[in-house]
C-alpha cells in the first residue's frame, strides 16, 4: 500500500537521481570544455581530483559514454515525474520536444572537433549541451502528465486511488444499527456495513435536503430497534413519512413485545389524524 513515508523515500530517490544526471553533465562539459575553464579561471584541485578518478573508471572515453549515463539517470527519475494535468497537453507535442532534446543533445559532441577557439567551442557546447537536456526533461515531464490523465480519465471520481478495504462483516448486538453499504475497491463494487454497535453514543445525521437521510439511515434506526423491542419517540417533520414506516413495522414485529406497547400520534396540523393528549 502506498503510504505518506513511502511516497517520501520514493521523491527523495528520484530528485537523487536526478541530481546525479546533473553532477555527471556539469563533470562531462567541466571535462571536454576543460580549456576554456583554465582560460575563465574556474578550475578548482577538488573537481580535478574527482575527475582524475573518474577517468580511471572509463566514464569520459568518450563522450557518448557520458551522456548515455546522464539520460539513464535522467530516465530513471522520470519514471516517477507526476507532471502537471493538463486537457490540453497532446503526447505528441511532448514527444517532439523529447526528440528535439534527444538530437540536440546527443549530436553536440559534433562540435568538439570544429577548429574555434577554446572559450568559443565551450560556450557552444555547454549551450548545446544544457539546451538538449532541459529539452528531454520537459518532453519526458509531458508524457507523464499525459500518460497519468489517460489513466485517470477513465475514473472521474478517484474511486481506484481513493478506495481502501472497509468493514464487510455484520457485527450484531442488542443495540446496533447496521447500515448496509457498497463501496469500490481495485475496479469492484463490494457489499459492506456500517455498524453502529452503540447507539447511545448519540447518532447525528447530516445532509442537504434530499441528500437521503431518512432513505439511507433513519428507516433503518426505526426498523431495526422496533425490530429488538425498543419503544420509540419520533419527530415526523415530513408527517406521514416516518409515521408509515413505524407503525407498519410495529405491527409486524409487536410479538416481540414482552408487554404490548401503544401506539400514538400528536399532530397539531390536522387534529382529525391526532390522538388527544394533556400536554401539562
Amino acid at each position: 500500500m502506498h503510504t505518506g513515508e513511502s511516497e517520501h523515500g520514493l521523491r527523495k530517490i528520484l530528485d537523487m537521481t536526478r541530481m546525479i544526471s546533473i553532477v555527471l553533465l556539469c563533470l562531462h562539459d567541466y571535462f571536454y570544455c576543460y580549456r576554456a575553464f583554465v582560460k575563465w579561471k574556474m578550475t578548482s584541485g577538488v573537481t580535478s581530483r574527482i575527475l582524475s578518478f573518474l577517468v580511471h573508471t572509463g566514464l569520459f572515453r568518450h563522450p557518448y559514454l557520458t551522456q548515455v549515463s546522464i539520460l539513464l539517470f535522467l530516465f530513471i527519475s522520470l519514471l516517477g515525474a507526476t507532471g502537471k494535468k493538463d486537457e490540453d497537453v497532446k503526447f505528441s507535442r511532448g514527444l517532439v520536444v523529447m526528440a528535439t532534446g534527444l538530437l540536440l543533445f546527443g549530436s553536440s559532441w559534433g562540435l568538439l572537433s570544429l577548429d574555434l577557439e577554446p572559450t568559443t567551442l565551450a560556450a557552444l557546447y555547454i549551450t548545446g549541451t544544457s539546451l538538449g537536456y532541459l529539452l528531454v526533461l520537459t518532453g519526458g515531464t509531458t508524457l507523464s502528465s499525459v500518460i497519468r490523465y489517460r489513466i485517470d480519465e477513465g475514473d472521474i471520481f478517484n474511486r481506484d486511488n481513493e478506495s481502501f478495504p472497509q468493514e464487510e462483516r455484520l457485527l450484531q448486538n442488542e443495540y446496533s444499527v447496521n447500515l448496509p453499504a457498497r463501496y469500490f475497491l481495485k475496479g469492484r463494487q463490494r457489499r459492506s456495513w456500517i455498524n453502529i454497535i452503540n447507539p447511545f453514543r448519540s447518532l447525528l445525521v447530516l445532509g442537504s435536503p434530499g441528500s437521503g437521510k431518512s432513505y439511507f439511515v433513519i428507516r433503518h434506526v426505526i426498523t431495526q430497534h422496533i425490530r429488538k423491542g425498543f419503544s420509540m419517540f419520533i419527530y415526523d417533520f415530513k408527517f406521514d413519512d416516518l409515521s408509515i414506516i413505524a407503525y407498519n413495522t410495529f405491527l409486524k414485529y409487536r410479538f416481540t413485545y414482552p408487554v404490548l406497547p401503544k401506539f400514538y400520534v400528536i399532530n397539531f396540523d390536522d387534529l382529525s389524524l391526532s390522538h388527544r393528549c394533556n400536554p401539562l
